[in-house]
């Protein structure tokens, strides 16, 4: 699918099947946007001949770039066919569960008021901790899920983890020592509020961590309008000296991990959030910066509403024209929904499918309930298992028993589900531009927006297209640095 369009005065044109990117006059626009009217096929004269008239350009001049595009599309660089990607062809053998989010704890010292999580409690009432002992098994059934992959992820999660320190401690040296003893690479993600970031937490994560997620809403009257404390008070002057402080060692010692991301959520409250991820950057030195917008029920006075779009769509395009601006330095910032690798991105199969929810991902409780992501968490009617039933698969040396396998222990009614999910099949995804690039959008927003994992979630799909669009503007104004 060919999808062509302006912004901020460059005609671009991109082949979602091809990955091919073309930057545009404005008279070849015109002429393109004529054969995708056409899908693809070369219009006849009178459409040229009602162009030149219409833009006052020259007919020869346009049957000119009308046979270039010809040419163009007959050698497969535009207009390239479609393919039938079926799940078999990304999985000869069945998916396996490769990453997991482990929460901490089921408990938080703040109280952000859009928190999916109810506060920390994911709405069971119940405020828990995780203790070594499942957290172990937890690690033992994601390296025995995942077969012959060598790479795993495991992102410590909450709740706020900070608050159960030394299961976190002791999980971390389990990882490692595991690593060891199978030759999988365990790579450690934490997502944190930063509240209890002190400099003995922050030099442990920065030596044993892969990454580290920060969580921070921008300039500091957004932040603690949304996360306020436990008292009602704000948070913004306790997190972000902590985060800076963090940042100002994770991004100056080079024998430390460097990745991070400062992961903020934006409201209708804060519609103009291009500005907090400015302030992320220019304030506290964050170079690796996520800004999500909220999912809320209709009624909740910060939803994201149809009307707000457009507000919105202009505000990734001013985003993306401040990140090319740092792409000018020696200290770019990076906006996650604007990385896309026009060279050696992955191929179409891998391109195809989303987060791997329930299939490649997982969630486990601190009671080690399995759920198909942190989103699920809570809701009994997705709940996949236990991860203590896998004692029942284990001989006396902690192996898989002959012919057993750690999916055993999970709930085929819900695992199913999600591995059918793997390849989006819906049909607005597929004549969309952007389905190589959203995996068919979150199951879970679909669920909570329209209450269908396959459910339709506008507001989602319109901005997956124009944070896409972005990238693509990024990647033709680039070149010109």
């Amino acid at each position: 699918m060919v999808h062509a369009f302006e912004m901020k005065n460059r005609f671009i044109a991109y082949d979602s099947e091809s990955c091919a990117l073309h930057e545009l006059d404005e008279m070849a626009y015109g002429v393109l946007c004529k054969f995708i009217a056409a899908d693809g096929q070369t219009p006849d004269i009178s459409v040229f001949e009602e162009l030149a008239s219409a833009k006052n350009y020259d007919l020869q001049d346009l049957l000119e770039c009308r046979d270039d595009f010809s040419v163009l599309i007959a050698q497969g660089g535009l207009f390239t066919p479609g393919r039938d990607v079926g799940i078999e062809a990304l999985y000869p053998e069945a998916p396996v569960i490769k990453a997991m989010c482990l929460h901490i704890c089921h408990d938080c010292n703040l109280r952000c008021t859009y928190c999916f999580a109810g506060t920390g409690d994911f709405g069971t009432g119940k405020r828990s901790m995780l203790d070594v002992e499942t957290g172990k098994r937890a690690i033992d059934f994601l390296i025995a899920s995942s077969r012959g992959r060598h790479h795993l992820d495991v992102d410590f999660f909450g709740g706020e983890p900070l608050m159960n320190w030394p299961v976190v401690v002791a999980l971390t040296e389990y990882c490692e020592e595991m690593s060891k003893k199978t030759g999988k690479e365990i790579r450690l993600t934490i997502t944190t509020n930063a509240l209890l970031l002190d400099a003995e937490k922050s030099a442990f994560i920065n030596q044993h961590m892969k990454n580290c997620v920060l969580s921070l809403d921008g300039r500091p009257e957004v932040h603690d309008r949304m996360r306020p404390g436990i008292g009602g008070k704000g948070s913004y002057e306790a997190v972000s000296g902590r985060i800076r402080a963090f940042l100002d060692v994770r991004n100056s010692d080079e024998s430390l991990y460097h990745e991070h991301y400062v992961r903020g959520t934006y409201t209708r409250n804060n519609l103009d959030f291009s500005k907090d991820v400015i302030h992320m950057a220019e304030v506290l030195g964050a170079r690796h910066i996520s800004v999500e917008p909220v999912v809320a029920e209709d009624g909740a006075g910060y939803e994201i509403r149809m009307e707000d779009l457009p507000q919105i769509e202009k505000e990734y395009e001013d985003l993306a024209e401040y990140i090319l601006m740092t792409r000018k330095t020696n200290d770019p910032v990076q906006f996650f929904h604007f990385i896309m690798d026009m060279q050696g991105g992955p191929c179409v199969y891998k391109r195809l499918k989303g987060c791997g929810v329930g299939a490649e991902y997982c969630a486990v409780t601190p009671d080690g309930d399995i759920y198909p992501c942190h989103q699920f968490a809570g809701d009994a009617s997705f709940r996949m298992g236990n991860v203590r039933d896998l004692d029942d698969l284990l001989d006396e040396s902690g192996n898989l028993l002959p012919g057993k396998k750690a999916e055993d222990i999970l709930n085929p009614e819900v695992h199913d589900k999600f591995i059918e999910r793997l390849m989006p099949k819906k049909e607005a995804c597929k004549t969309c531009f952007a389905r190589y690039n959203c995996g068919g959008g979150c199951a879970a927003n679909s669920l909570h927006a329209t209450g269908s994992l396959d459910g339709m979630y506008e507001v989602s799909c319109r901005l997956a297209k124009k944070r896409l669009e972005c990238s693509l503007w990024l990647a033709v104004a680039g070149q010109d640095a």
